[in-house]
């Protein structure tokens, strides 16, 4: 589920607390990384229960159109179908899933009549009110889900729900976007385990993610004494501090990640810089990393394999 940009995050962000901590022991910075993981993976288990209470409220909406003294004609053509749809209740009925929700304590987190509040705003939507009079196929119903999943991203009241519990939404939002549209698109399931598909894996997490970390960790007096011939008259602690962070992983990378094209660290971690970094990092990592590379490619330290062998 992860990308390796989402891993650099959290290796940048565990580093840095790290930086500001001196207290906090290798082995807490580790633990730190893989809550973080886990924290991810909790994210889409949250937003899938949040998808699922919205479409819930459909069957509230159903029970008040029936009790209608004088119910119009779409509240008696109505279907509570964004409910009843089989790949919702494929969700409701796995029970490995109902025991994540359960064991994360998600129905104590959100007030129920918040989903109302958002189930009622989409059904405001023309799509969705042309949907519920007439005969859907699978294909319209999985539509709709999706429907209302694009409408939830840009609601309000639902990206509070999430910020007030992940602080990891807007670091990890695409990739949990592209998995719930996965776990949409794939309904209904067979297997009770299907969402540990959607568990970060281990190539990605710790084969990557946890070996650079512990490189850049370990190495870091090493790292410091390759960077500081190359920023010259600059002085390395006047160097922002993530800025040197982020130079010190993207060394490693070069170093020890012979899969990974040199071009390709180089312009992730100058993407970073914009994101996280000050207004002139993104220029100024650029060009360390520029000169470092090609100082390390010219005495053979930096050697590619595979995939790693194409700068593009």
């Amino acid at each position: 589920m992860l990308s390796r940009r989402n891993v650099r995050i959290k290796v940048m962000q565990v580093l840095y607390a790290q930086n500001r901590d001196e207290s906090l022991t290798y082995e807490a910075t580790i633990k730190d990384y893989w809550k973080k993981i886990d924290d991810s993976f909790e994210l889409l288990l949250f937003s899938i229960y949040n998808l699922i209470q919205i479409t819930k409220s459909a069957s509230d909406d159903f029970e008040k159109r029936k009790s209608k003294h004088l119910p119009t004609e779409i509240d008696k053509k109505f279907t509570p179908k964004l409910w009843s749809n089989e790949m919702i209740q494929g969700l409701v009925k796995n029970s490995l899933l109902i025991k994540k929700f359960e064991k994360s304590g998600f129905a104590q987190k959100v007030d129920k009549d918040h989903f109302k509040t958002i189930y009622y705003e989409f059904a405001k939507e023309d799509v969705y009110n042309e949907y519920v009079v007439k005969e859907t196929n699978t294909d319209e119903n999985l539509e709709m889900l999706l429907e209302l999943f694009r409408f939830c991203r840009k609601n309000e009241l639902f990206n509070e729900i999430i910020e007030d519990h992940f602080v990891n939404w807007e670091d990890d939002k695409s990739l949990i976007i592209g998995a719930i549209k996965k776990v949409l698109k794939a309904l209904p399931y067979d297997d009770d385990k299907f969402i540990m598909e959607h568990y970060p894996d281990e190539d990605t997490s710790k084969d990557y993610g946890e070996f650079l970390l512990k490189r850049t960790f370990n190495d870091d007096k090493a790292l410091l004494g390759l960077i500081e011939p190359v920023l010259k008259n600059w002085d390395a602690e006047r160097v922002a501090i993530l800025d040197m962070i982020m130079i010190k992983m993207a060394i490693c990378e070069f170093l020890h990640c012979p899969t990974i094209p040199t071009k390709v660290t180089l312009n992730e971690y100058v993407e970073l810089a914009k994101n996280y970094s000050t207004s002139k990092s993104k220029e100024f990592i650029n060009g360390v990393l520029d000169k470092l590379s090609q100082d390390l490619i010219s005495t053979g330290k930096i050697v590619k394999e595979g995939r790693g062998l194409l700068e593009e």
